[in-house]
């Protein structure tokens, strides 16, 4: 088992009482609630929701690419000739 490190912490009686029926609800331990929440909120912080407009243009382009079919006349390249350079 993993060394833990002994906190105490003040919480207001709401929060008390939300945290005792999400344990109830989970079947873990009230530390464990705790635990995961400063988990998720370091993942919220460290690592925020990413805009993914610019992947969504990147498909679109890509998709507009597939649309438009082969280049007429094929390639002008042999794979080959990428490893020379």
């Amino acid at each position: 088992m993993t060394r833990m490190v002994r906190k105490q912490i003040y919480i207001e009686p709401q929060q008390e009482t939300l945290l005792k029926r999400l344990a109830r609800m989970t079947g873990v331990t009230e530390a464990e609630i705790i635990r995961r929440a400063i988990e998720q909120q370091a993942r919220t912080i460290l690592f925020p929701h990413r805009d993914l407009s610019a992947w969504q243009e990147e498909r679109a382009f890509i998709n507009h690419l597939i649309q438009q079919g082969s280049v007429p006349g094929g390639r002008t390249w042999h794979r080959e000739d990428l490893y020379e350079r």
